[in-house]
C-alpha cells in the first residue's frame, strides 16, 4: 500500500513538472513550425535585391558536403550571441539577455529555413541527414499529435472558439461603442466646418 502511495505521488509530481515542460516544448514547436515559412518567406523576398539573389543561386549550388557546412553554421553562429545573453541575464540584464535571445531565435529561424529552402536537394542526398530529417519528422508529427489530444489545447481551443461566438454576437456593449464612436464623427465633423 506504501509503495502504490509513494508511486501516484510520484506521478501526482511528474505530471505537475511536466505540464510546463509540455507547455514550454509546445510553444517553442509552434513558433518553430509557424514562424519557420513567414520567416523564410521575408528572406525570400530579398532575393528581388541582384546580390541577394546571386547569393541564393551560389548557396543552392553547393555540393551536399558545403551545403551541410553552411546548413548549420547559424547554430555554431548563434551560440556565443545565445552565451552572451545569458551573460547578460546573469549580470541582472534579464530583460536585455532576454531580447537578445529572441533577436538570435529569430534570425536564427529566419536563417536556417532560408537555407533549408536552398540547400534541400543537396542535403537528402546525405544519407544520414535524409535519415535523421525523417525521424525528425515523425517526431513531429507524434508531438502535434500529443499536443492536440492534451487538455491545455482543448480549452485553448474551445476558449477560441467562444471567444468567437461571443464577438460575433452583438452585444449592448458593441451597440453603444458604434453609437458614441458615430457621434463622436458626427460632432467632430460639424466642430471642423
Amino acid at each position: 500500500m506504501a509503495r502504490n502511495a509513494k508511486l501516484s505521488a510520484w506521478q501526482r509530481l511528474r505530471r505537475a513538472v511536466s505540464w510546463p515542460l509540455a507547455l514550454l516544448l509546445a510553444a517553442v514547436i509552434l513558433f518553430e513550425e509557424y514562424a519557420w515559412d513567414e520567416l523564410a518567406a521575408a528572406l525570400a523576398r530579398l532575393g528581388r535585391w541582384a546580390p541577394f539573389a546571386a547569393l541564393e543561386r551560389w548557396v543552392a549550388g553547393r555540393p551536399p558536403k558545403a551545403a551541410l557546412a553552411l546548413f548549420l553554421a547559424p547554430a555554431l553562429g548563434l551560440l556565443p550571441v545565445k552565451l552572451a545573453a545569458l551573460f547578460l541575464i546573469e549580470q541582472g540584464h534579464a530583460v536585455l539577455g532576454l531580447g537578445v535571445i529572441l533577436a538570435a531565435k529569430l534570425g536564427g529561424t529566419a536563417l536556417v529555413a532560408w537555407l533549408f529552402a536552398l540547400t534541400r536537394p543537396a542535403l537528402m542526398s546525405v544519407p544520414w541527414f535524409a535519415r535523421w530529417h525523417q525521424r525528425f519528422a515523425r517526431l513531429r508529427i507524434w508531438v502535434f499529435d500529443r499536443l492536440r489530444s492534451s487538455l491545455p489545447w482543448r480549452w485553448a481551443r474551445l476558449a477560441k472558439l467562444r471567444a468567437r461566438r461571443l464577438l460575433a454576437k452583438p452585444s449592448p456593449f458593441r451597440r453603444l461603442a458604434r453609437r458614441l464612436a458615430s457621434r463622436w464623427r458626427s460632432v467632430s465633423g460639424r466642430n471642423e466646418h
